[in-house]
């Protein structure tokens, strides 16, 4: 008779983390080996800025799926989370580093002349107290606001969202994906929140 085959907590989350981890290895491998192309800073920041992207909307997948009966996802959706600012952070620091070359003046005058970075720094900047208060204790200390102070991560979404679309110009088919699937998880969201009895 065959029996029911189950994980160890630990080994999921080991794996959570390994998977969470391959995009960045896989970029690093990509530069130590030359397959980045002539301009390897423009393509390290394209791909951690996607993989920020796709962490918003596998982070606000998590709780559809525990609705239809994956509920051993919210164990992981923490470690999902950081990760998540960990790509968005490089992708921002990446950009300090080349277009800004960490000049606090240069900052200031791109935030003012180029949309696209300032709806992409505020969407850091929403996501950054997120990453900070991510701890148990943090969540004790916090009580009813932690959970109020999570939801920065629907406008962290809509301006991540923007900074794609401004970046994209002429060609938004994929900024209009990506808009899509923002668009139906926040919006599952928001009928979820409706029809919960107060």
């Amino acid at each position: 008779m065959l029996t029911r085959l189950t994980v160890p907590p630990w080994c999921a989350t080991v794996a959570v983390i390994t998977l969470c981890l391959l995009p960045l290895a896989l970029l690093s491998f990509q530069l130590a080996s030359g397959d980045l192309g002539p301009d390897p800073a423009k393509r390290l920041m394209q791909g951690t800025g996607y993989w920020g992207l796709r962490g918003l909307a596998i982070v606000l997948l998590v709780a559809p799926l525990a609705q239809r009966g994956w509920r051993g996802l919210f164990r992981y959706r923490r470690v999902l989370g950081l990760f998540l600012f960990l790509y968005v952070s490089l992708h921002l620091l990446l950009f300090a580093q080349v277009y800004v070359g960490w000049s606090g003046a240069l900052l200031v005058e791109e935030l003012k002349e180029r949309p696209y970075v300032l709806v992409g720094f505020s969407a850091w900047l929403a996501l950054s107290p997120l990453a900070l208060t991510s701890t148990d204790r943090a969540r004790r200390s916090l009580g009813r606001r932690w959970r109020q102070l999570h939801r920065l991560i629907y406008p962290a979404t809509v301006l991540a969202w923007l900074h794609l679309f401004w970046l994209a110009r002429s060609d938004v088919g994929e900024a209009l994906v990506y808009g899509g699937v923002f668009a139906a998880l926040l919006l599952w969201r928001l009928r979820r929140a409706q029809t919960r009895p107060r």
